[in-house]
């Protein structure tokens, strides 16, 4: 049995690692992760959206309010965009608020396959390394 280099044994021209298998899972681990950040983002920009969306509801009503009322002379004009204000809100509020349901389900799978591939990492306690003291 020869060497091809000084950690990687070679047994007949097959180099065996056996880091191999911890390295594809922190290689996934990873990948993992990364993918978890950019559903973080994700989520968090849809939270802002329908952080907007509830202010245009908001606005919306309180405009229509306000013209109802006759504090405001533009009349039907500002009625109009009232009411088109407070229906655009209620859109993007419903497609947001769906979206981060289902960045919140992807993130909570991820999140799981992630613990199950740590999980499968055999973890060797080392005995000989000395105790630091703070």
């Amino acid at each position: 049995m020869g060497y091809a280099n000084a950690t990687h044994p070679v047994d007949d021209g097959v180099i065996s690692n056996p880091m191999t298998e911890d390295d594809d899972s922190t290689d996934g681990i990873s990948q993992i992760e990364a993918r978890i950040e950019a559903l973080a983002v994700t989520a968090e920009r849809c939270r802002k959206f329908i952080l907007a969306s509830k202010a245009a509801i908001a606005g919306g009503a309180a405009l229509l309010l306000i013209v109802m009322l006759g504090l405001f002379s533009a009349g039907s004009t500002a009625a109009l965009g009232s009411i088109a204000l407070m229906l655009g809100g209620i859109v993007s509020l419903g497609s947001n608020v769906s979206t981060l349901r289902q960045t919140d389900a992807a993130i909570g799978a991820a999140e799981a396959l992630r613990a199950e591939l740590i999980g499968r990492i055999d973890l060797r306690v080392v005995h000989d390394a000395p105790m630091k003291l703070m």
